[in-house]
């Protein structure tokens, strides 16, 4: 009777998540497509950064670009390497890590550009965005939250609720940075974790009423976020003021046309777009490369979307099915923002384009991100063993 039930709940594990058992190698779609970015990163990385260093030969922001990619790459290689169970035991720590981290943030950050969002470390001289490994701290954490279901009943209110909790510290240290921004992008990314994971999109329809009032409430009562709306809504109205980072945006995207005026050639990033190497680097893709380079950026990023979808479908487990939803996710959507920001379809978000944009703590995230996907894809979404199950069980229970 035992066996019975046992081989029934596995035909059902395998017919709500197909999976090859031969499929055992490297996803060569996603590991080409990522190439692309990280080469454009460096290329653009090099153009962007090299008239603000005129009394050196090699740019120093762009020796940092280089130093955090070969940091990223074995950071991915190391993430590649490691089975799907790590993961899942190690999600709850670096979640509580990562809260922690942005507290420090909070009381002993450094301000930069009126937001404190960099951490420094004492005797290493360099600081890092916390933002980033908290980003895939709480999904991971969500993630091994709302896993151990059996896959044929719907998602427990309690876990639900209990993965918005996790939520829930990690946005509201985010706003008091501010990060508005980022703050957004975690409880979008939650609740679609929530969706997957088989919540009813009923139950989150007032807490997303809910949402938009408090963002409405949170722009209203911050100037810094009602400047960029402002600049948003109509860029020209004040164009040397909230408005001058998209006018400039617009300008590059225009003066690039089909090919782009060639690569090192663009005018903007010499002192007309503000921080051109960091959110708005796919401004200078534009001006330099013109439309051909903004559309192969598009489709590397789209097969890098399909890539992780199609590593999400074959997981052999939910808890390997959400985690690469989750960073598939974490990597596309910031992307499409970014794209959205710098073409003037959303206000300025503070968002980094993945690979791309300068900020070492972002490109070694990135890389991470890329290299445990890489890893779900070679090992087919490993099972959690019982041991797995029992460590979850005792931390929501």
């Amino acid at each position: 009777m035992l066996g019975d039930r046992k081989a029934s709940r596995d035909r059902s594990d395998r017919r709500s998540f197909p999976t090859s058992e031969s499929h055992t190698g490297i996803d060569s779609d996603l590991l080409i497509s990522a190439s692309v970015l990280i080469g454009f990163g460096v290329v653009m990385s090099y153009s962007t950064t090299a008239p603000l260093s005129i009394e050196r030969t090699i740019p120093p922001l762009f020796v940092d670009h280089v130093s955090a990619l070969a940091v990223g790459v074995l950071a991915a290689t190391a993430a590649a390497c490691m089975p799907l169970v790590f993961w899942y035991r190690i999600a709850f720590p670096i979640w509580f890590v990562g809260v922690l981290l942005l507290m420090a943030t909070f009381f002993f950050g450094v301000e930069v550009n009126g937001a404190q969002r960099w951490l420094p470390i004492p005797g290493l001289g360099f600081r890092f965005q916390p933002v980033e490994p908290v980003k895939f701290a709480t999904l991971i954490a969500v993630a091994a939250v709302v896993a151990p279901q059996d896959g044929r009943t719907p998602l427990s209110r309690k876990r639900a609720l209990i993965a918005a909790g996790m939520a829930l510290p990690v946005v509201t240290f985010l706003l008091l940075q501010p990060d508005l921004g980022n703050a957004v992008l975690v409880s979008l990314l939650v609740a679609m974790l929530l969706l997957v994971a088989g919540l009813p999109i009923r139950q989150l329809i007032l807490p997303g009423i809910a949402g938009v009032i408090g963002l409405a409430a949170y722009i209203a009562n911050n100037p810094y976020a009602q400047r960029r709306v402002f600049g948003f809504m109509d860029p020209w109205q004040d164009a040397q003021g909230a408005g001058f980072q998209l006018v400039q945006s617009i300008i590059a995207f225009n003066q690039g046309g089909l090919f782009g005026v060639g690569l090192g050639n663009g005018k903007q990033k010499l002192f007309y777009l503000p921080e051109a190497h960091t959110d708005f680097i796919l401004s200078l893709v534009a001006e330099e490369l013109g439309l051909v380079g903004v559309l192969i950026v598009f489709g590397a990023f789209a097969v890098l979307l399909i890539s992780g979808t199609r590593i999400a479908r074959r997981a052999r487990s939910r808890f390997a099915l959400l985690l690469a939803f989750a960073i598939t996710s974490l990597l596309a959507i910031p992307a499409a923002v970014n794209a959205a920001v710098v073409m003037g379809m959303l206000p300025t978000k503070g968002l980094t384009l993945p690979f791309l944009s300068y900020g070492g703590t972002s490109i070694v995230i990135c890389c991470t991100l890329l290299g445990v996907l890489l890893g779900l894809s070679r090992q087919g979404g490993p099972k959690i063993g019982r041991r797995g199950r029992v460590l979850a069980r005792g931390v929501i229970a």
